[in-house]
């Protein structure tokens, strides 16, 4: 037995959440927060079988996607204020961060 952490921006969490259901996996949803851009994400708890983690992965890899967005770099607080002209930074944004953990035993209740 696998346990698969997927955190998911939320632009991707509803589509990957639809395929996941259709495709029978059952998963507990957790809201959290992005430490750099502070955006929403929702990480997602899913127990799986070894032989369907490359399914899963899959899964998740075809309901999500990177996008580039622009974002202002905030100046550092010892600059004083108006001596900074914030200068549009692009990065990288959405789509999903998958860890598989072996699972030693699991019971439901």
């Amino acid at each position: 037995m696998k346990l698969v952490v997927a955190v998911i921006h939320d632009r991707d969490q509803k589509r990957a959440s639809e395929k996941l259901r259709g495709a029978g996996y059952k998963f507990t949803k957790v809201a959290s927060t992005g430490g750099f851009l502070r955006e929403g994400n929702v990480t997602m708890l899913i127990g799986a079988e070894e032989a369907d983690v490359d399914r899963l992965l899959g899964l998740l890899n075809e309901s999500t996607k990177t996008r580039e967005q622009y974002l202002n770099v905030l100046p550092p607080e010892a600059t004083p204020v108006g001596t900074f002209m914030a200068s549009p930074v692009k990065v990288q944004v959405g789509g999903a961060i998958a860890f598989v953990l072996d699972v030693e035993r699991f019971e439901r209740f």
